[in-house]
């Protein structure tokens, strides 16, 4: 992986889009005299999803149903991690939820915490690798080759890539279970030897107790409440568990590939001296694409995911007002001459993620073909 500062952008037109479309936002809250942050929609959202997550938790402790209401149970509870994690922590943790620094930090934690996450590798991650390099191969660890995934058309392509359109989503089911067991150590070990993670290596030993001790207290609670103080059998417990991670990673996972890995976003390689020849803002542009922007109910329930164009250019502004921000957007895109990438409907970006996954699968690497 190379380190974030090695990748730059460099704006030679002077494009002056960003600016223009951040003065009418800006002048958007202004007029409306509304706050960038949380409103009662999200704070009524954060009770609701959370009750997703920790009621059926106590309904199995406390009535102990048979085996199919059980897993019934875990399977809400997994709609309830997927939707915390899309509209609740993701929020929190760009510093979106509140104005408040310290309140962002809590929720952010306690959510994140709550999942069975890390909010240190989450951050650099997401919020650094992911949103500063969108889609540029080896530094956006979204799109890195993942076991038997290929996201980008500049990695080699393996024979069994030409069939991950259909098993991938098996994989994205296991992806937030695989994060709780393993995942959180495999990039800190991964972020600390690229340079990634700047900390000494005394705050380093700090953030590693703290990322054991939250997985020590979430299995406590998931797996050990149940099975040692209610007396639940553990392979109903341990079923269940899978049953909740099974949901939660299909949802997340997909939900993100809507916006990145679909058909019509680009790739752009630095040169050889690191650098991007485009303004950053139109770079997300083109590599983020929006869907169902008229669904409510899907953008209610996704966190605003599904407006990842807005999400891009202004992380720092809560997922609620993005529905009236994006035709700001669309406009001032279109009289630039830049692409404003969309699809319609949740349906035709699943199909366009799928057929992008087969285009892979069966692309040489670029890299290769340009040599």
């Amino acid at each position: 992986m190379k380190q974030k500062n090695q990748i730059r952008f460099v704006n030679k037109d002077k494009n002056q889009f960003f600016p223009t479309l951040k003065k009418r936002v800006d002048a958007y809250f202004q007029e409306k005299n509304l706050s960038k942050n949380s409103n009662g929609t999200l704070i009524v959202k954060t009770a609701v999803l959370t009750a997703m997550y920790l009621v059926p938790f106590a309904l199995l402790l406390w009535l102990q149903p048979p085996l199919g209401i059980s897993l019934l149970l875990w399977f809400i509870m997994g709609l309830g991690l997927a939707g915390l994690g899309m509209s609740v922590m993701h929020d929190a943790n760009h510093g979106a939820y509140s104005k408040n620094p310290a309140t962002n930090y809590w929720i952010g934690n306690i959510y994140l915490n709550m999942l069975g996450g890390s909010t240190f590798n989450w951050n650099l991650q997401h919020n650094v690798l992911h949103h500063m390099y969108t889609n540029v191969v080896h530094v956006d660890e979204d799109i890195n080759d993942k076991l038997v995934l290929k996201f980008s058309p500049h990695t080699p392509v393996k024979s069994f890539h030409q069939l991950q359109w259909v098993y991938a989503f098996f994989f994205y089911g296991i992806l937030t279970l695989y994060w709780v067991l393993a995942k959180d150590y495999v990039q800190f070990i991964g972020f600390t030897r690229s340079g990634v993670n700047k900390d000494s290596r005394a705050q380093n030993a700090v953030t590693l107790l703290k990322i054991t001790l939250v997985k020590i207290i979430y299995f406590a609670i998931i797996i050990g409440v149940p099975t040692m103080v209610f007396q639940i059998p553990t392979g109903e417990v341990i079923a269940g568990f899978l049953v909740m991670h099974f949901v939660g990673g299909v949802i997340l996972t997909t939900v993100f590939q809507l916006a990145h890995a679909v058909e019509g976003t680009s790739h752009p390689l630095p040169d050889e001296k690191g650098v991007i020849e485009n303004d950053w803002a139109i770079h997300q542009l083109n590599t983020t694409v929006n869907f169902s922007r008229n669904n409510k109910w899907l953008s209610w329930y996704v966190g605003g995911l599904n407006f990842q164009v807005e999400h891009h250019l202004f992380p720092k502004i809560a997922h609620v007002h993005y529905p009236e921000l994006a035709p700001i957007v669309k406009e001032t895109a279109e009289e630039f001459g830049i692409p404003y990438l969309e699809n319609p409907s949740f349906g035709v970006a699943l199909r366009s993620h799928i057929a992008n996954l087969h285009q892979l699968g069966r692309l040489p690497d670029l890299n290769e073909a340009i040599g």
